[in-house]
Order: C-alpha cells, then structure tokens, then sequence
C-alpha cells in the first residue's frame, strides 16, 4: 500500500484493471498488473532480507572467492533485490512494469526474486501468500479510496527499513480510507 500511495500511476492502473474484473482467488491470479505490483512489492521489500545461513556441502570458487567446505553462507536478498546488474532500469524504483510480460517469479526458481527463498528450505507459507497477497490488496483498492492524515505529501514519507528477522517499515504506514474507490 505504501508504493501504490506513492505512487498514483500504479494505483489507478491497479483501480482500472480491478474495474474491469470480478475479485475473487482464482481471478486474482489472472490479473497481470496485480500479481505485477506484487512482485515488484515483494522484490523492494522482502519480508525476510537475509536468507536464514546454510553451509557449504564443500570447497567451491564462486566470482573468484573460495568458499571452504562448512563455511556459513548468508543469502542477501535484499541487496540482490536492487542489484543494477540484475535489474537494469533504476533498481531502487517501484516499477511493477518490468514483469508485465515476465515469467520471472518468487516462487523459487529465478535467483534474482527470492523474497520466500528457494528449495527446501523455502517458507512454507508461500501458497497462502500467493493466493491471500493479491486478493487482500485488491480489496483494499477496489473498495476504498485512500489518503494519508491530515493532507500529508505521500512524496514525503519515510521510506527508511528496519532490518530484522523480518523487514519492516521503520515508521508503519497510516491511512485513512475515503469511501469507495469504485
């Protein structure tokens, strides 16, 4: 919600394409600019930054480093997230755009989007996430109109995080809904 409120361009495509659909859990998922915005959501801001330590099964170079056999590996999916080399257009900007038309997907197999993980130790949350995510968000949008308090810029707002196990909004979002959006 906070991207969207920043962004007024994807709110009203998300609104224009919710205009035109039933909302429901199989129509989530055949909505192209929602499951869009999640992604890139979910790329920016993934809930858990750091994937949890595994060890290596042996000795290996990776991008001219050893890496000896035992030695603990942390994934940073945050910063793989905003990696120019990865993602070339403007890494650290909301643009759910760049998967329109993409099969890149946070399910596991594309290493540069891993906000759940990958393999076995992937969160077993993610099937209640990929079908609850969309639909909570498009509900939200299609049956309100939001702003924040008191006529605050949505420009102006902290956008710092606060790392953790989980990534969070240093300062929590507040909105004040405005009657139906629709």
């Amino acid at each position: 919600m906070t991207e969207l409120i920043r962004n007024k361009g994807a709110m009203e495509k998300l609104r224009e394409e919710l205009r035109k659909s039933q909302i429901d859990e199989s129509a989530a998922c055949r909505l192209p600019y929602l499951n869009a915005i999640v992604k890139e959501t979910l790329r920016l801001h993934p809930p858990g930054p750091l994937l949890l330590p595994h060890r290596a099964s042996e000795s290996c170079e990776v991008m001219g480093y050893t890496v000896p056999e035992g030695a603990q590996i942390v994934v940073n999916v945050w910063a793989i997230s905003r990696d120019p080399t990865v993602w070339e257009d403007d890494p650290t900007s909301f643009k759910p755009e760049r998967f329109i038309g993409s099969e890149v997907d946070f399910r596991g197999q594309d290493f540069e989007l891993l906000p759940f993980g990958a393999g076995r130790r992937m969160c077993p949350g993610v099937p209640l996430a990929t079908r609850q995510i969309p639909l909570v968000l498009a509900a939200l949008v299609r049956n309100f109109d939001w702003c924040l308090p008191d006529g605050e810029d949505p420009a102006e707002m902290d956008m710092s995080e606060k790392f953790g196990i989980t990534l969070q909004k240093e300062q929590p979002l507040l909105l004040v809904p405005n009657g139906s959006s629709l």
